[in-house]
């Protein structure tokens, strides 16, 4: 039975979804580093919102973990790297909580556009500064959307709901998306110019990471405002200090900061900034949903291996899974297969699927396939960090997808691997029963179900080989479960694949190998 641990705040109804999925938890918040790590080997999976931190050292200690679950957005507290590199998949649950995020920048945008904070807290003083307090109306006004993924479209649709105009800068938003949604597409140095008011809804990363800075801010409206509900780091918070104290920005509205908790920050204190404490998500409703989202795609993926909203793996339904797992087999087998056989450096993978597969979710068969080959020469990798491991070792992958079937194969996936010396081919199909069978190697057709013990041999096509070999083997007391032959033509290169009912001692091995005829023997599992 899976385990999980919880080691944040969450929905009690949460906690049921596992118990009710026969799924064992236990609820243990408030743990540091050093206790979440003496009791963190016994977990399949870790429940989490923003407080627990999943560090190199925690992931160390987790030998069983096989899922981290973010019950939110922001993955920051996750070592994604470490985690990825360990097979552990991270999800999180980006829709969740997307609508009251939104509502919370389109409500502080409506609060900075009136000063009603200030107002209220002028008004509670038992001042009447009528006024003091002009604001401005967002009727008409340009609003400039930074990010128009699944939080920033949200933002749009209520935006434009205000008689707002939108330009949107997100360099993956077709023009097709942007007409669906009403808005114009442009480059952020044409949103700064134009915009009224700036709306950030971009994740962190390399690209964003402090694009708004001085340069940024330079070129935008003298009293444009400005809304983060984002992520901190977005903004280059003394720079934007800067530019309120010039009278360049009329105020901003802040829920995120570089530094959180934020205790203390150079923008407290300023008339014209509002600040709340990362409230974005802070809503009953959103934080049920993450809770209940998050225990059901964590049950999902222990129980019957689909992957949903993960980071670092590619998805699989729920009503894939079933239909994929024949293939992932087929993929991995084929995978090993080579990889067994692979003694020197590998430079590129090309990975063919053909009729039925094809229309399948090939991502995460070829991570299985490279899984595979990899797992011989590196044991610990699995199908989530062995697409990361073929990048550090900058082996070249190519996916190719045909949908017209090969001959009478309704399916066939081919994997060749080039190396330092050679290149060498296997494919492979799905029988009845979904029982996956090599059907090629090395272009030579030959059928064949892969068992735990395989003997592979290649050899020159002569009589009396297949005896000998049979003798060699009897001899050496080993029993041969199925046998299997190919070849090139008569008289040319063949190949065995002898499946036997134990593992061959290197004597046996041995044996093979000094056979007249024989190029090449090895042992394989499975």
């Amino acid at each position: 039975m899976p385990k999980v641990l919880i080691s944040d705040k969450l929905s009690p109804a949460a906690v049921q979804i596992f118990k009710d999925r026969g799924i064992e938890v236990d609820v243990n918040t408030g743990l540091d580093r050093d206790e979440l790590i003496k009791i963190i080997d016994q977990y399949d999976g870790l429940a989490i919102r923003s407080a627990t931190k999943v560090t190199p050292p925690v992931i160390e200690a987790a030998k069983k973990l096989k899922v981290v679950g973010r019950a939110g957005i922001g993955v920051d507290n996750v070592d994604l790297p470490a985690a990825t590199a360990a097979g552990i998949i991270v999800m999180n649950t980006p829709f969740g909580n997307s609508i009251t995020t939104a509502e919370h920048a389109i409500s502080m945008m409506m609060a900075l556009a009136r000063d009603i904070p200030q107002a209220n807290a002028s008004t509670h003083a038992g001042k009447w500064e009528k006024s003091k307090f002009m604001g401005v109306e967002l009727t008409a006004k340009t609003l400039g959307v930074i990010g128009c993924g699944n939080i920033g479209s949200i933002a749009v649709d209520r935006a434009l709901g205000l008689r707002m105009k939108v330009v949107a800068f997100d360099p993956f938003l077709t023009p097709e998306r942007a007409a669906d949604l009403g808005v114009e597409k442009v480059e952020l140095d044409v949103l700064l110019k134009r915009a009224d008011f700036i709306t950030l809804h971009t994740p962190l990363t390399d690209k964003t990471r402090n694009i708004l800075d001085a340069k940024a801010f330079a070129k935008m409206k003298d009293g444009v405002r400005i809304v983060n509900c984002a992520r901190g780091g977005l903004i280059v918070e003394a720079d934007l200090k800067a530019a309120i104290e010039s009278g360049k920005v009329a105020g901003a509205a802040l829920d995120v900061f570089e530094e959180e908790p934020a205790k203390e920050n150079a923008l407290f204190g300023m008339e014209q900034v509002i600040c709340t404490p990362h409230l974005g998500a802070s809503t009953s409703e959103a934080q049920e949903n993450v809770a209940l989202q998050v225990a059901e795609q964590m049950a999902d993926y222990l129980l019957n291996g689909a992957v949903t909203n993960a980071i670092n793996m590619p998805s699989i339904s729920a009503d894939e899974a079933p239909k994929l797992a024949p293939y992932v087999t087929l993929a991995e087998q084929l995978g090993s297969f080579a990889g067994q056989l692979t003694e020197t450096g590998i430079e590129a993978v090309t990975i063919e699927y053909e009729g039925e597969v094809a229309g399948l979710n090939t991502r995460a068969l070829t991570n299985a396939a490279l899984c595979g080959l990899l797992k011989p020469l590196l044991s610990d990798v699995n199908m989530v960090s062995a697409p990361v491991i073929a990048k550090q070792r900058d082996i070249e992958l190519t996916e190719v997808k045909r949908e017209e079937p090969r001959g009478a194969f309704e399916t066939y996936i081919r994997l060749t691997v080039k190396t330092e010396r050679q290149d060498r081919s296997v494919a492979g199909t799905i029988f009845s029963g979904n029982r996956p069978r090599v059907i090629q190697v090395k272009g030579i057709d030959m059928e064949a179900e892969l068992g735990t013990n395989m003997l592979y041999v290649t050899n020159e096509d002569k009589p009396g080989f297949i005896g000998a070999l049979g003798m060699a083997l009897g001899n050496a007391g080993v029993n041969i479960a199925n046998f299997r032959l190919g070849r090139e033509e008569a008289g040319g290169g063949a190949i065995a694949l002898v499946e036997t009912d134990c593992p061959l001692s290197a004597e046996a091995l041995a044996a093979v190998q000094a056979l007249p005829h024989v190029k090449q023997a090895k042992a394989l599992t499975f």
